[in-house]
């Protein structure tokens, strides 16, 4: 089964859409960044729904420890994803600090499988996604799926899942599907002038489930 997290929610519109679609994770950027939300916002967008099954992905790039260890005092997240240059050690100390699934961003591009590797025993999870100047990510534009294979392989071997994310929309992603990832990562590809939009949320798991993914 393809697993689906749905990032960059940044209202409680998002929140809400993304709570009634079929994601299996919702992303909150705690960084940086066009979508950066802060933990009391997303405490006052969930607190009128369940989350069921669904579970919560803060987003952060280079933040200290006690930083992350912060949100997730003040959130009810499930999983931390560390997206920016973090270190193996850096990564370490995360998960001693927070009791909870710590994810590493890899950039594809020369010497991503080997920094892929560099994180074995210690990320539980990863997220491929497209290098893009001035940008960590949340930009729109795929890399070359055709190097997917090679990650969620070096992913199996090491015990994890991997998730592919950049420029996945619901008019390509059918191209990806082929590959089989363990999971895929959508921000921008689910919007309309910068909105979440249900209905390409919905395109987006049919397309999965007509591939017998779901």
């Amino acid at each position: 089964m393809i697993r689906i997290k749905y990032c960059g929610n940044r209202s409680a519109e998002d929140v809400q859409a993304a709570i009634a679609s079929g994601a299996d994770y919702l992303g909150f950027i705690f960084a940086e960044s066009r979508r950066n939300v802060s933990p009391s916002e997303v405490q006052q967008w969930l607190e009128p729904h369940k989350l069921g099954a669904k579970q919560l992905v803060g987003v952060f790039v280079n933040a200290p420890v006690r930083r992350i260890a912060a949100v997730a005092a003040e959130l009810p997240l499930h999983v931390i994803q560390c997206h920016g240059r973090e270190t193996p050690a850096e990564l370490a100390a995360v998960k001693e600090a927070v009791p909870l699934s710590v994810w590493k961003a890899i950039h594809h591009g020369d010497g991503a499988l080997a920094a892929m590797r560099q994180y074995a025993g210690i990320a539980d999870g990863y997220v491929v996604d497209s290098r893009a100047a001035g940008a960590w990510g949340g930009t729109g534009v795929a890399f070359d799926w055709e190097a997917v294979p090679h990650y969620l392989e070096e992913a199996a071997r090491q015990g994890v899942p991997c998730f592919i994310a950049g420029g996945i929309t619901p008019d390509n992603i059918e191209r990806l599907l082929v590959y089989r990832p363990d999971g895929i990562d959508i921000s921008s590809g689910i919007e309309t002038d910068g909105r979440k939009d249900p209905t390409k949320m919905k395109q987006i798991e049919e397309k999965i489930k007509h591939h017998g993914c779901r």
